[in-house]
Parts: C-alpha cells; sequence; structure tokens
C-alpha cells in the first residue's frame, strides 16, 4: 500500500519497529561489512582499559536499525534527508536476571509525523524519531524529511 501526502496527518505515528536482541557477533559483522574494526566494538579487554564495562555497538549500526525502521513505511525514493543525533552507547545482550530476557540490547524505534508542507514542487512531511531499548535508555533522536506524491 502506498502512502499518499493527502491522507498522512501531523500526529501520524511510524509503525514500531524492534530490531534485536544485538549480540557481540552483531558487532563484529558490521564492523566486517562497514569496515570499521574499532576495538570498542569487539574487544572487551580494550573496552575496559578506556573505561567501559563492555564492548559498544558501532553508532552507525543504531543509525541503521532506524533506517531499517524507515524504509519499512516509506520507499528509499522518497526519503530526502535523515538525520541522527546520537544519545548513549548501546551495549550487547544483557539478559535480565529476572525475567530471562534481552532488553538493554533489544532497539526499537518510533515516530511521529510533525509537519506537512512543500517545497520545490514536492508535498513533503517531517517526521521525528526516537531510538531506545526495552530499558527506555534513549539511544538516538533524529528525523526525516519524505517526499509523497
Amino acid at each position: 500500500m502506498s502512502l499518499i501526502f493527502e491522507e498522512i496527518n501531523i500526529g501520524d505515528v511510524l509503525p514500531e519497529y524492534t530490531a534485536g536482541p544485538l549480540t557481540r557477533t552483531h558487532f563484529v559483522r558490521y564492523a566486517g561489512a562497514s569496515g570499521d574494526f574499532n576495538p570498542l566494538h569487539h574487544d572487551e579487554t580494550f573496552a575496559r582499559t578506556v573505561g567501559l564495562d563492555r564492548v559498544i555497538a558501532h553508532g552507525m549500526l543504531i543509525m541503521g536499525i532506524a533506517g531499517e525502521a524507515i524504509s519499512s513505511w516509506i520507499t528509499q525514493k522518497n526519503l530526502r534527508k535523515f538525520h541522527a543525533r546520537f544519545m548513549s552507547m548501546t551495549e550487547p545482550v544483557d539478559w535480565d536476571d529476572l525475567d530471562g530476557t534481552a532488553k538493554r540490547a533489544t532497539i526499537v524505534v518510533t515516530g511521529k509525523v510533525v509537519n506537512k508542507f512543500e517545497e520545490k514542487g514536492e508535498k513533503l512531511i517531517r517526521c521525528d524519531i526516537v531510538v531506545k531499548d526495552l530499558l527506555g535508555s534513549r539511544k538516538l533522536d533524529g528525523y526525516f524529511i519524505a517526499a509523497f506524491p
């Protein structure tokens, strides 16, 4: 189903998108795909020497998950701008001792349409997005602008 500009309203929400739980294996695979082999993302000993409790995800991996959420709602060819601001680090799976679920490394992307406008002959929307883990820790804030027929 294609989205139509006239049918989109300010306040409409992006379908919630969940990814994970993320593991160290995801981090290593992303390092191989991106070429970013910073030891913060795969070497526990190194991470501890710089004051971290454990390795952390690549920020761009989290931004990529946000991009997946966006492109699951709109066609990529309609995306005009995607802006992100990193808020906190994402660690790999940390199983909750009480119920056995992976909360820290499960990523949830939500969003809301905050503006509709026309510019240079295009009908556009702006949607703010938030990326959090299941514990509520904010990982990324951002927005995207998309064009619609």
